[in-house]
Formats: structure tokens, C-alpha cells, sequence
């Protein structure tokens, strides 16, 4: 105790016990009751902190009273605060609690009224934080939820031109809190403009199958195969099907106004000023499902085919997400408590559209995300879900990213880590390490199930391989970051990795602490380690989706397996061994900001 090596971890990391030991360290040991080998159920403290009414936290009960012993867990006695759902593979502590001779316990017993110099929990309120000395070293923050969580996220980067004169357009997809009105109508603004957006884009991609277009229907036979790919071909129309002349005029007349908006756009202003037009957006919208999503056919005159090109070609601060968003204006319904895509873990999921006369289906209210192309879809769900996590109608919605990289047909996502030990001055250091995560199906927008679009390792998990998957995707759906670079380097985009990629995960992740940074609870002593997770667009850009707190540190695989137990070795060196010596190892880890 003297020596002030003294250390408690709650959940199942045995890795930190392991390496804490091997250090000399003591461990204090939660009570039996208290450590029912509580499942690591990955990215749960960001759960936690998105359904809890008070968003300081540190209220109620603690679970752990450093100087009275450890308390079970019994933190809450509503059990929706810690809806334990099935996650990653369940990682053991075999080795780690294995105390043949009960040598851990009978130290553990010799410190049980000391205080533990080192805490690792899952979450911050599994601590007193009161009971603290001021050179304890704990892996949490408080109120860390303003960029951890999606809502939270969407509201400190919504601030960030004030703060760095940054646009967020440029790294993380536009996304609005459904439950403030004015957010609401915001969005419902863009999802009309990105429909008049598109119905160009589907426009002038017809006008390049047929450049003499006249008043005839196109030819059925063209375009009508199907591919997985980013972007999939509009289908032209069938024999028969209507045409919509007046939907490009009326397109062009939105788009031209949306134009004016963003020439003459100030910082004063947060969105872009409603395009009031004359257009019925009900009837626009209707027709526009008929053309993107059931293949009818559009008219384009020469003048028309020059208007559209002209106002699609714009520069890229004016709308910096134009290629990124596609042309099927397909969204993301995110409810603000959950994470990794639960509540969407189980089931069929070959949901593609939602009964518009009827209720919203069942096992669509279920919180969990949700990717949907019609905006009564986005609305009506949100308006008709009770579920406890989404009550106060706290759903947000982004834009998916529709023009994305994927690898032999394949959407993937990374998993990138970094760790934050100081606010005062903010003090940031990035993993040089990550793993991409694949899905379980083909890629394919014209197809909405969870299997083809939510990467996490807790959705994919509850899906076998698809038949017609690509036999090179990896059986258990994880690359490393090496791997990424040889097959970047097999397309002629070696350079990538380096000079688009870690630049822009990098830039994103700054970007959004600093915008969250007055509202973190800063305290001397403590370090956290997040998981942003990217998605990469055509071009090799980064997209920002959210950053957790307590990432998952259950391997899944053999790459995670070892990854996982790097950065937790180097998390330790960091924030431990650098403080004896400033001059040691601490691997994979790179300082990339100190204020």
C-alpha cells in the first residue's frame, strides 16, 4: 500500500489484471456478489449515459466505495438502464482469476480498506468519484456524453464553426435531433432538397444512356442487371411506366433557390433557409419514390441536361457532402440509446419499406438503427415508438453515406482508437492500430437489411455468411489496418492510408473534442481510451459516425484478439510507466495534439 500500487477493475478485462500484476500491482477485489463475470457487452457506458435523466452523472448510489468496500451491482433498479443484451464474443478470464493457492485473494483481503491507486471500470458511476485523492488514476471522465453519445455528438459539432471555424459537412454526415422542432423541419428540408438533388442526378445519369432523349420510353433491357456495388444503377423504366416531365422543371427550380441559399450563407446561420416554392413536396416526393425506387422514367431536353450539370457542379465548401450522398437519399434513424445497432440484433431483417397506411410494423420499434429512403418512414417511426431508450423522442437521423469504398462488394467500417489523458490542456494520442469490421451480405442500396449496412461486430454476429459473399471477404468479418493497406496498394491507391485516411480520422476525431471540450468534467489523474468508428467514402475520406466510450475489448477474432490486448498494454504504458519514465515504450501510440 505504501508503495501505492493498490488496483481495482470492474468487468472482465484480464488483460489489465494480468499486466497490473505482472507490474507488482495489488489487486482489491470487488466481492463475489459484485463480479459475476460482468460481460464487457462493448460500448455500454455510452448506453448507460444516453437513457440516464442526468447527463452530469455521479448521483445515486455508487458501485464501488473505494474506502467501504466494494457495493454489488446495484446501481439503478430500473432494469432499462442496463439492458445487457448478447454482444461480442464473451471474453474469459480464464488464466487472469485463475487462484489455485488464493494468493489474490488473501492480498486482495490485506488492502480491503485501502483505497485502489488505479481504477478500470466500464463506467465512471461504478466509482465514487468524491472519495478520491487527486493522484488516483481512474479510465473515465464525467460527462463525456457530449461526444459519446449520437445526440451528444450531433449537438457539440452542430457548435463547431464557433468554435474552430471548421465545417463538420466536411467529415461527419449532416445529422439532426428529431426531437427539437427545429431540427426536425430542418431535416425535413434537406430530405427535400437531397430528393430534388438526386431526381438531377437520375436525370442527367438516363441523359448519358440515351444523349438524343426525345419523348420515348427508355429501353427496358438497359440497366436492368443488378450488382452489389457503392452505387448501383438507376433502373430505367418499364414498358408502359409513366414519365414525369414537370418533376426536372420543378428540381431544377429547388435546386436553383437551395443555390442562392448557400452564396449568400453566413455563420449566423445553422441550416439552410427553407426554399419556399410553390411545389406540393407530398406529390414531388411520391413521384420522386416512383423514379428512384421503382424505376419510372424522366424526361430531359438538352437545356434541362445543361441546367442540371451546372448545378451540380459545386464547389466543394458549398456543399461538401454533394458525392457522398448518392442519389437514392437514403437516411440512418438512430435512437440516442442504444449503441452498436441493438434492438436490431435479431430476426429476419429483410425490412425494406414501412406500411404507410398502417402502423409501423413490430419488430421495427424495437430500438436499434434503421436505414430508410422515405420520409413518412423517418416520422411516422419516430412519432410511434415507444420503447423506453427513444421516449422524449430522442432519435437522431443522418445521412447515409451512400457512395462508400467497399471490398470485393463489401460494406466495412473501422474501428480506430485513441486516448485522451488530459483536457487542461487537451492531450491527445492516436493508435497507429485499427481493424475494419465487414458485414455478413453483398453491399446493395436497393436492399436495407441490417446484415448488408451495420458493421458492428454485436449485429453481424447473429448472421452466417451470405452465399453470394465474396469468398475472399474474411470468414470473421475483421481485417487489419495492414491488410486495408495491401489491398489499397492492389487498387493503386497505396498512398492512401496515409495521406487521406489517418489525416482525416485524425483531423475528425480533434475536431470533435474540441467542440465537446467545455462540457467534459476534467479531472487531474484520469485517462479514457475511445473507439471512433469511419466509414470511407469512394475517394478514400473518412466519414466520422461516433466515437464510444469503453470500446469493446472482446476479441472476435484472431486479429481483435491481438489488437485488443496491444492497445490495452500500451494504454497501460501510457498512463502508468510514462510517469517514472517520460522516455519508455508506449507502442502503437502517438501524441498527435497537446494544446
Amino acid at each position: 500500500a505504501q508503495e501505492k500500487k493498490i488496483f481495482t477493475v470492474q468487468g472482465p478485462y484480464p488483460i489489465i489484471r494480468r499486466l497490473l500484476r505482472a507490474r507488482g500491482w495489488v489487486e482489491r477485489k470487488l466481492p463475489s456478489t459484485g463480479r459475476q463475470r460482468e460481460q464487457h457487452r462493448g460500448d455500454q457506458n455510452k448506453q448507460w449515459l444516453e437513457t440516464r435523466p442526468n447527463h452530469g452523472g455521479g448521483q445515486g448510489e455508487a458501485l464501488l466505495n473505494p474506502r467501504g468496500g466494494a457495493q454489488p451491482f446495484l446501481r439503478t433498479t430500473d432494469p432499462q438502464h442496463y439492458p445487457w443484451l448478447p454482444d461480442e464474443e464473451e471474453e474469459e478470464e480464464e488464466q487472469c482469476d485463475e487462484d489455485p493457492d488464493s494468493i489474490h485473494d488473501l492480498m486482495s483481503y490485506l488492502v480491503r480498506d485501502q483505497l485502489p491507486n488505479f481504477i478500470w471500470t466500464n463506467f465512471l458511476e461504478a466509482t465514487d468519484r468524491q472519495l478520491l485523492q487527486q493522484d488516483n488514476v481512474v479510465n473515465h471522465y464525467a460527462r463525456v456524453d457530449a461526444f459519446t453519445t449520437k445526440e451528444g455528438l450531433c449537438l457539440s459539432l452542430q457548435k463547431l464553426p464557433w468554435i474552430e471555424q471548421a465545417d463538420p459537412n466536411t467529415f461527419f454526415p449532416r445529422c439532426y435531433r428529431l426531437g427539437t422542432r427545429d431540427e426536425r423541419e430542418a431535416f425535413i428540408e434537406d430530405f427535400r432538397l437531397t430528393a430534388a438533388r438526386s431526381l438531377l442526378k437520375l436525370a442527367l445519369e438516363e441523359a448519358g444512356d440515351m444523349p438524343v432523349r426525345t419523348e420515348q420510353v427508355p429501353n427496358s433491357a438497359k440497366g436492368t442487371s443488378e450488382s452489389h456495388v457503392s452505387h448501383p444503377k438507376h433502373s430505367t423504366a418499364r414498358p408502359g411506366s409513366p414519365l414525369y416531365p414537370e418533376l426536372v422543371e420543378e428540381a431544377l427550380e429547388v435546386c436553383k433557390q437551395h443555390l442562392g441559399v448557400l452564396q449568400h450563407q453566413d455563420i449566423d446561420r445553422s441550416t439552410p433557409s427553407p426554399c419556399r416554392t410553390c411545389i406540393d413536396w407530398d406529390h414531388f416526393l411520391q413521384e420522386y419514390y416512383h423514379v428512384a425506387h421503382e424505376g419510372a422514367g424522366l424526361v430531359l431536353t438538352r437545356q434541362q441536361q445543361k441546367q442540371c450539370q451546372d448545378l451540380l457542379w459545386l464547389p466543394a465548401d458549398q456543399l461538401p457532402q454533394l458525392d457522398m450522398e448518392g442519389k437514392l437519399n437514403i437516411w440512418i434513424l438512430k435512437p440516442g440509446a442504444e449503441s452498436q445497432g441493438r434492438g436490431k440484433a435479431g430476426g429476419s431483417g429483410e425490412h425494406t419499406e414501412v406500411p404507410h397506411l398502417g402502423g409501423v410494423p413490430l419488430s421495427l420499434c424495437s430500438p436499434g438503427i434503421i436505414c430508410t429512403r422515405r420520409l413518412e418512414e423517418v416520422l411516422q417511426l419516430a412519432r410511434s415508438c415507444t420503447a423506453p431508450s427513444v421516449q422524449g423522442g430522442r432519435w437522431v437521423v443522418q445521412k447515409y453515406v451512400e457512395r462508400l469504398l467497399t471490398i470485393f462488394g463489401t460494406k466495412f467500417d473501422i474501428r480506430q482508437w485513441f486516448v485522451v489523458t488530459d483536457w487542461k490542456p487537451l492531450t491527445v494520442w492516436f493508435y497507429q492500430d485499427c481493424y475494419l469490421r465487414f458485414c455478413s451480405r453483398p453491399f446493395s442500396l436497393c436492399h436495407l437489411e441490417r446484415a448488408r449496412h451495420l458493421c458492428n461486430v454485436s449485429v453481424q454476429k447473429w448472421y452466417k455468411t451470405s452465399p453470394d459473399q465474396d469468398p475472399r471477404v474474411p470468414h470473421d468479418k475483421i481485417w487489419s489496418n495492414k491488410q486495408f493497406q495491401e489491398y489499397l496498394a492492389q487498387l493503386g491507391q497505396a498512398d492512401a492510408w496515409h495521406q487521406l485516411l489517418v489525416p482525416g480520422m485524425k483531423a475528425a476525431i480533434l475536431n470533435a473534442l474540441r467542440s465537446a471540450q467545455d462540457q467534459v468534467g476534467f479531472r487531474k489523474g484520469s485517462f479514457e481510451l475511445y473507439g471512433a468508428d469511419f466509414l470511407v467514402g469512394e475517394d478514400c475520406q473518412p466519414w466520422l459516425l461516433e466515437i464510444n466510450s469503453c470500446p469493446t475489448m472482446s476479441p472476435s477474432s484472431a486479429v481483435t484478439r491481438r489488437l485488443c490486448a496491444n492497445v490495452q498494454r500500451d494504454t497501460l504504458r501510457l498512463v502508468l510507466d510514462r510517469k517514472d519514465n517520460p522516455a519508455c515504450s508506449i507502442g502503437a501510440f502517438e501524441l498527435i495534439y497537446k494544446e
